[in-house]
């Protein structure tokens, strides 16, 4: 992967601190390098599988950062991805091409072999549709396929109007200009919000500005327009997983619930939590994540 980018525009080093135990480093693939955070199993527990994190809109690595830990204990190596052109990935800055959905889901397909076996493939909101894409392309370098608080088709009115209005800002203004108004306008759903725990308003401001306005508008597209995918994915021979929070603005949950009968797949509701079952309670989501995993056959 090329970076072509201005100097000014090069992501600052991460202000995130990893996991205990886990490495911040590139992750080598046949596209190019991609930061990633990888945690080994915990010290003594044998290694049940790998689990690649793939974050949302606006999202990063450092977003499952309280899932590592849990999993670890459980025995899933997990190796969470800044996508192409989001916080300490590469990117252009101005070009929309290589942000095309199926660029990056080719990215995702890359990132998975790079892992030297199959894994069990997680996504998180626009993460869960650039995963869908991904394993409709090709699903055997997958062991198994969790969408969390990802829908089957484009976003909700509410957040669709938010995500165009963030469009129209980053048109005519700067990544910082945008992220002054954010914070006294009110942000789409998932703007700054999904990395918590110990972490301050200048580290999430760091994130966004390291994150290339290219990947936002095309993204923030994909997110208003995504076509319903539902019955594609059912028909491929991988289990699946439905994880979400009891409220979500972005996909309703009657309709992610909906989603999950359509595809046959395994149902996770995470009582206290909304968009970001990850932040908001990770115990419960690591737990719901680690016993579905545990039912796919090596």
């Amino acid at each position: 992967m090329t970076d072509r980018t201005a100097p000014e525009n090069a992501a600052t080093p991460s202000p995130f601190t990893p996991p205990p135990g886990a490495r911040a480093h590139r992750l080598r693939t046949a596209r190019g390098e991609f930061a990633v955070v990888d945690m080994p199993v915990s010290p003594g527990v044998a290694q049940r599988g790998i689990a690649l994190l793939v974050p949302g809109y606006t999202g990063s690595k450092e977003d499952f950062a309280l899932l590592h830990e849990p999993l670890a204990e459980r025995g899933y190596r997990t190796v969470a991805v800044d996508g192409r052109g989001q916080n300490e990935s590469d990117g252009p800055a101005d070009d929309e091409s290589p942000y095309a959905q199926g660029e990056l889901a080719r990215d995702v397909l890359a990132q998975a072999a790079a892992l030297g076996e199959p894994v069990h493939l997680f996504g998180h909101s626009l993460g869960g549709q650039l995963c869908r894409a991904a394993v409709l392309l090709d699903h055997t370098p997958f062991r198994s396929f969790t969408l969390m608080s990802s829908g089957p088709a484009q976003i909700s009115v509410s957040q669709e109007q938010r995500v165009k209005l963030l469009r129209d800002a980053l048109a005519v203004m700067t990544m910082a200009e945008v992220w002054d108004v954010m914070q006294t306008m009110g942000p789409p759903e998932e703007v700054g919000g999904a990395a918590r725990g110990p972490v301050s308003p200048e580290q999430l401001r760091q994130r966004w500005l390291n994150t290339r306005p290219a990947q936002l508008l095309a993204t923030g597209r994909q997110l208003c327009a995504e076509p319903d995918r539902v019955a594609e994915l059912a028909a491929l021979p991988l289990p699946l997983h439905v994880l979400s929070g009891a409220h979500d603005d972005t996909w309703p949950v009657p309709l992610l619930d909906d989603m999950a009968v359509r595809l046959d797949a395994r149902r996770t509701v995470i009582e206290g939590a909304e968009h970001s079952p990850n932040a908001d309670q990770p115990q419960a989501t690591a737990r719901a994540l680690a016993d579905f995993w545990d039912t796919v056959p090596a």
